[in-house]
């Protein structure tokens, strides 16, 4: 017989040892559908410093600005509560690993009165402290829902850091385009006094009988164009600031609208750039969907355990006495009961929930891939534009230079009485244009910067 006892304890330690090493689930980065280098132009050396936006954005104004958005923005708020609600979440898991211990106590006095007139007092008194339901993580149910609940944290600490670069990217996108904007308010303006003075200069022309009304009319037509421009952009750096007020969180400060200029740019000319594309795995956004996977692992295990059994303790010691006073010297006394739950049927319900949880990994696993690939794209096409922005800034200068040239040529030809004022008002129009479109080459080139960082650039994990 006691053989037997033997060989059935040493088959059931068999099962539960067999039973660990299968319901565990090890994770296993999967491999990153992307190139194994970045298209940088320069391929010296993969390892670089990390790009923080104190790094990028060099101007105090704007660096005051980012702090106030980091302070006041909403969605940033709301990704700080999410972790704080993560955090919480992780808590409560963690706490499910070990006994909960609780006290108890009561005391008790009465009297009896039977009917012939006999009766007696009673005291009863106990104290004791026990141990309710406390499962024995055998088969690693309980610890793989808390790995979850660990990764699921750290999933939203990653959303929260990425949250922050957004937040930072954006108000420097933001404070460029307002600079751009307030730019061509600027050269609108300086235009409409241009054209208003050859309007005049041709209506004196025309009273003297050198134009033409045509010349007159023409000269006319580009004032009123100009001024429906400068129109546009006001109306324009008006919106501006409204994204840029909805982006802060809160009222902006004093002088923001003239501090806000294209040149000397408040950014970085150059943000360091490494040719290894595993730097794209540091990216607060590809870690968080990793930290999901790496949740949803873990759900796969835990739905696994529960296809074995449930093992709980639940245990008491305590005093007992029929005096208060002689609580602690009476008769001590103790209670053990593990109990087990050992699944039967169920209709197929945990099978259905291990193929959900199942499920849920396939899809965690596509969204990191598709994080992964993002982030090249985002990476490559600012990338894409930095090895060319340059080369169009200074073709747009030149560009610049020789309309201005062929405009006053124009002109003066013009007063002489060579040209009409056709050609004074093409003239103008691509002088006009060239300086519209180096003005927006130059915005380019600045949220280039901010293109990179938001690509590449990481966060403090204590920040």
């Amino acid at each position: 017989m006691m053989s037997m006892n033997r060989l059935a304890t040493g088959a059931i330690a068999a099962l539960m040892i067999s039973a660990c090493a299968t319901v565990t689930e090890p994770y296993e980065q999967p491999e990153a559908p992307i190139p194994d280098a970045l298209p940088v132009v320069n391929e010296e050396g993969d390892v670089v410093e990390p790009i923080y936006w104190q790094d990028v954005f060099l101007g105090d104004e704007l660096r005051d600005l980012v702090r106030l958005a980091l302070a006041e923005n909403r969605d940033l708020r709301i990704a700080a509560a999410n972790v704080q609600l993560a955090r919480a979440q992780y808590g409560i898991s963690r706490a499910q690993r070990l006994p909960t211990v609780s006290a108890n106590g009561s005391f008790s006095e009465g009297d009896t009165i039977s009917g012939g007139g006999n009766g007696g007092n009673f005291d009863n008194a106990s104290a004791s402290i026990g141990i309710t339901a406390y499962e024995l993580d055998l088969f690693g149910r309980v610890g793989a829902l808390n790995q979850a609940a660990l990764q699921s944290y750290l999933a939203s600490a990653e959303g929260e850091r990425a949250a922050k670069i957004t937040i930072a990217a954006t108000v420097g996108e933001i404070w460029m385009q307002l600079a751009a904007d307030k730019a061509l308010l600027a050269l609108a303006e300086d235009t409409v006094d241009v054209q208003s003075e050859s309007l005049n200069l041709t209506q004196e022309l025309f009273n003297a009988g050198i134009s033409t009304e045509l010349d007159v009319r023409r000269a006319s037509a580009s004032v009123e164009t100009a001024r429906a421009q400068a129109a546009q952009f006001s109306a324009q750096v008006e919106q501006d600031l409204n994204a840029l007020r909805l982006a802060v969180g809160t009222d902006l400060p004093q002088g923001t609208l003239a501090a806000a200029e294209l040149a000397p740019s408040p950014l970085a000319e150059e943000v360091p750039i490494g040719q290894s594309s595993l730097v794209l795995l540091t990216r607060p956004d590809v870690q968080s969907a990793e930290r999901q996977l790496m949740a949803a692992n873990a759900n796969v295990a835990a739905a696994r355990a529960a296809f074995f059994p449930i093992i709980s303790l639940t245990g008491q010691v305590g005093y007992s006495s029929s005096e208060l006073t002689d609580l602690f010297d009476g008769s001590l006394g103790w209670s053990f009961g593990p109990s087990i739950t050992l699944p039967i049927f169920d209709a197929g319900a945990r099978q259905s929930n291990l193929e959900v949880s199942q499920a849920q990994r396939d899809l965690a696993v596509a969204r990191y891939e598709q994080a992964i690939q993002f982030a090249f794209r985002d990476t490559a096409d600012a990338l894409a534009v930095r090895r060319t922005i340059d080369e169009r800034v200074d073709a747009l200068v030149s560009l610049v230079d020789d309309t201005a040239v062929t405009r006053d040529l124009s002109e003066e030809r013009f007063r002489v009485g060579v040209d009409d004022y056709l050609s004074v008002l093409d003239s103008q129009q691509l002088y006009y244009d060239a300086r519209q479109q180096l003005i927006r080459a130059n915005l380019v080139r600045n949220l280039n910067v901010i293109a990179v960082y938001r690509a590449l650039g990481t966060w403090p994990g204590d920040s």
